[in-house]
């Protein structure tokens, strides 16, 4: 009828939202881990979803100069910005606070090399916490009971010796995680003979943790009780 066919328009993509570089983490950061160029990644990030608290590229290029001495404060995913809030500098006044999980405590117990794994045991790292006490002076006998399992070491206070071609750790105390009742368990545990801790292979926790139950129920005037399956039971100091 005249004319011919009409020709159809090409439907023109929509315009690419604007971006930002804003630095990210590279993989899942626990709290207390110190942050490394390695730790951290520069991704594009839509500009209109770019919060005050991210790092930009173009506000701060320079990483090494950003990150230089800083741990992480909050738990990160891989991917997820570093806002302002997430990190804290090492040397800062209430590092120690900002590496604690929300109603727990963080908690110093004096370690030897010996008591302590051989200085093998770093911050983030889990152990269980022993008692060793003596029980009997006729004959003379003492007793080791693990009293707490899969515990949460935030900080480890030791230095390096070196003598000639070896070098010795020395460590001093190690700070751990613990919930109030553990605390006090702890204290009971330190008043009734040694603490060593026991190093837990990487990635291992127990699924029968250690309950949070009131301090009372968890020590008594005899010793130390010990919490197994989520349940106290008898493991007193004293003999049987």
């Amino acid at each position: 009828m005249g004319g011919g066919t009409q020709q159809a328009k090409a439907a023109l993509p929509p315009p690419r939202p604007a971006t930002m570089s804003v630095l990210v983490a590279a993989s899942d950061l626990q709290p207390g881990t110190a942050l490394t160029p390695s730790s951290v990644r520069w991704q594009e990030w839509p500009k209109s979803s770019v919060d005050s608290s991210f790092i930009t590229q173009a506000g701060a290029p320079d990483v090494n100069h950003i990150i230089q001495g800083t741990v992480v404060r909050a738990p990160l995913v891989a991917g997820e910005p570093l806002a302002t809030s997430k990190f804290v500098h090492a040397d800062a006044a209430g590092v120690m606070s900002a590496m604690v999980t929300q109603g727990m405590r963080a908690v110093s117990v004096g370690i030897s090399t010996e008591s302590g794994a051989g200085g093998f045991i770093l911050p983030n790292d889990r152990v269980d916490v022993i008692v060793t006490g003596q029980i009997s002076e006729q004959p003379r006998r003492f007793r080791a009971i693990t009293f707490l399992r899969d515990v949460r070491v935030l900080a480890v206070d030791q230095t390096y010796h070196e003598d000639k071609d070896q070098k010795t750790v020395l460590a001093k105390t190690a700070t751990l995680e613990l919930s109030p009742a553990q605390v006090e368990l702890v204290e009971t545990a330190q008043a009734a003979g040694t603490i060593s801790l026991s190093l837990r292979p990487l990635g291992d926790t127990d699924a029968q943790k250690t309950t949070k139950a009131d301090a009372s129920d968890e020590t008594s005037a005899a010793g130390v009780k010990i919490i197994g399956y989520g349940l106290p039971r008898a493991g007193s100091m004293q003999g049987d």
